[in-house]
């Protein structure tokens, strides 16, 4: 699997959420950054974000550096010089098109191509559909809803197979647990 994005808004529509401002930092325009990446650090690889407008369309936001802080990162970006216009960014996701990605080796995949998926376990019972992925710092877990609600470590010994073509991920986990 790919460490990168992690979340996406919707297969069909080839946006990919990156991560969310959530605020000013300091008085010279900087911004607080929550990053749904795979490490966090990742979305400063992409130049240029994109947040929607209140309106319809969207605006280029072009980050000229970036670094973490505490357990989230802050950002200077391109024309915001002040604390205001910081501000006035606040709870703007941050979104690239699904073409922007770097492309991946084979057998590799995006978090973002496994959200809603169907999970069946090797006996063939099926567990529901990938909701979501969170962090927990040692592994991702993939969140699975179905009947109930599963929640999977993602690493090969729990997830043998992922067949994107069929839309389906094949896991080593009981349907009770």
């Amino acid at each position: 699997m790919a460490e990168s994005p992690s979340r996406a808004t919707g297969p069909a529509d080839g946006r990919i959420d990156l991560g969310r401002i959530t605020g000013p930092f300091g008085v010279r325009g900087w911004v607080k950054i929550m990053s749904y990446t795979v490490p966090p650090e990742q979305i400063l690889a992409f130049p240029v974000w994109r947040a929607d407008l209140p309106g319809g369309g969207h605006r280029d936001l072009t980050h000229f550096e970036g670094r973490r802080h505490g357990k989230g990162l802050v950002a200077r970006l391109k024309g915001i010089d002040d604390r205001d216009q910081a501000a006035a960014l606040a709870r703007q996701e941050l979104w690239i098109e699904r073409h922007e990605l770097p492309a991946l080796k084979e057998g590799e995949y995006y978090q973002a191509d496994l959200v809603g998926l169907e999970v069946v376990n090797l006996e063939g019972h099926v567990l529901g559909r990938v909701d979501r992925f969170l962090d927990t710092g040692a592994n991702a877990v993939m969140v699975v809803i179905g009947e109930r609600e599963h929640w999977l470590p993602m690493v090969s010994r729990h997830v043998p197979n992922v067949d994107l073509g069929r839309r389906r991920i094949t896991v080593d986990w009981d349907p009770d647990f």
